[in-house]
């Protein structure tokens, strides 16, 4: 299980203690509030706090006082216009917390991202829990022979089963001798020290606030189709609770941002002489081969959402 009985408890009791406020709620945000979604194996993410919406996107970007009396679609015909014209101020006045529980191989892609708050649990002043990541059957998959920070397909299952066997072998004995090193009545060596032992699948959480232009950001690199598997699941999981928080934002941020693509200004003197009737190839195009590719790649690639 992802969450203890204790964490569960400590989550329902403040679900059940509401607190009045006057500053703007979403009510589906403060129905997830807390609430953990579970992601891998071991991993989940929940919302802690929030700020804005998307009247705040608004009031922002008419600089007015209050949420005035404009229509609903009026409203979302901004947001559609700030998102498409890549407005980004006005989305920076919302901000969300999320506390996630996540391998550290995948925390490390995470934090590469140096536009949020974070504070991690720390494994040199506590003792980090025995979970580790194992990947499903079918995620356990071959190097691609075309990208070098990618898999290609899956390997067969008695070869996956064994993968999954050493992950499990490994990170277990390395568990069993960090505890060994630490027992005070044995080596009693530092936790700074000790952890150095731990496999990369090891379980990490951390406390993650960022803005909702940034958040976006973030969304937009980690749930494309290219992202690590392990990273994209919870990006995936934060889309979901970007909807519920600021609908009109996120049906945007998916027309403009997450179902469209980005061509050069090369790419667009290239379409447009395919418009004007032009036989355009690679070598005529003035675009390099792997631009060439990029560009049809592109134009051939399915709608995300159908």
């Amino acid at each position: 299980m992802a969450l203890t009985s204790e964490q569960r408890a400590e989550i329902d009791a403040q679900r059940t203690a509401p607190q009045l406020t006057s500053r703007p709620t979403v009510p589906a945000m403060e129905e997830l509030l807390y609430t953990p979604f579970e992601v891998l194996d071991h991993g989940f993410v929940r919302v802690v706090d929030y700020m804005g919406d998307d009247g705040a996107v608004v009031q922002a970007a008419r600089v007015s006082y209050g949420r005035g009396t404009r229509k609903v679609s009026e409203d979302a015909g901004l947001i559609r216009y700030l998102m498409r014209h890549r407005h980004s101020t006005p989305f920076e006045m919302c901000e969300i917390k999320f506390h996630v529980k996540l391998p550290v191989f995948v925390a490390r892609q995470w934090i590469r991202h140096r536009m949020a708050s974070v504070n991690e649990y720390s494994a040199r002043y506590s003792i980090l829990d025995r979970e580790f990541y194992l990947p499903a059957l079918d995620q356990v998959s071959a190097q691609s022979s075309s990208n070098r920070q990618g898999r290609s397909d899956a390997l067969d299952e008695d070869a996956a089963r064994q993968v999954l066997h050493l992950l499990h072998r490994d990170a277990t004995q390395c568990y069993d001798d960090y505890e060994t090193m630490l027992d005070p009545e044995g080596m009693g060596l530092a936790r700074e020290l000790a952890r150095m032992n731990l496999t990369l699948n090891t379980y990490t959480q951390w406390y993650w606030k960022a803005d909702l232009h940034n958040l976006m950001h973030f969304l937009a690199l980690r749930a494309d189709a290219h992202a690590q598997y392990e990273i994209r699941v919870y990006a995936e999981k934060m889309i979901e609770i970007l909807k519920a928080w600021v609908p009109a934002t996120a049906a945007a941020f998916e027309e403009y941002r997450l179902g469209a693509f980005t061509f050069s200004a090369g790419m667009l003197k290239v379409l447009r002489r395919r418009l004007a009737g032009e036989d355009v190839g690679q070598e005529n195009s003035g675009l390099t081969k792997r631009e060439w590719i990029e560009m049809n790649a592109m134009l051939d690639a399915p709608h995300p959402h159908g």
